[in-house]
């Protein structure tokens, strides 16, 4: 089975790819969309679900696990957060991919036992499980271990059948 991980932020969304065979897991892909501060917000979205396409055309995942919103206080950045996810969403949509959502305490339980984990111990525990020589970014470290979650769980909160 493979999963794609994305951890949705509109100027550093992590993207990662893992395959699961048996019982290991090896990371196919990771990156961190980069975008910067002074980029239109069209401009990040439209960046954000081409890498998201490539992502998928070129590993061709069986699903998805998207980080899923959580409270904020600031209503603009959980309209903004909310915009990433629905490019995340249609992209996979239009790609027959399922998605499912995991809350990143979810995730983080997944990885290390702890729901409160520190990124540093998801990140270390991201990299040992998938036997990785270098520590990816926390965005892209953060979407290793909600495919991570999904390829050893496959529990989450499904958000609908593809198109």
């Amino acid at each position: 089975m493979k999963v794609l991980g994305i951890d949705a932020s509109l100027r550093g969304t992590g993207l990662a790819v893992i395959e699961w065979r048996g019982s290991r897991a090896a990371a196919l892909h990771w990156e961190v969309v980069k975008m910067p501060a002074k980029a239109p917000h069209s401009a990040c979205l439209k960046a954000i679900r081409e890498r998201i396409d490539a992502a998928l055309a070129a590993h061709r995942p069986d699903a998805a696990a998207l980080e899923g919103g959580f409270f904020f206080k600031n209503a603009k950045v959980a309209m903004v957060l909310g915009e990433v996810r629905g490019a995340a969403i249609a992209s996979c949509a239009a790609a027959g991919v399922p998605v499912y959502e995991y809350s990143p305490r979810r995730a983080k339980q997944n990885v290390t036992g702890w729901g409160a984990a520190p990124k540093e111990q998801v990140a270390k525990m991201v990299r040992s499980v998938l036997g990785l020589e270098e520590t990816p970014p926390t965005d892209a470290t953060d979407a290793l271990a909600l495919a991570l979650c999904h390829a050893q769980t496959g529990r989450g909160i499904f958000l609908g059948e593809p198109i």
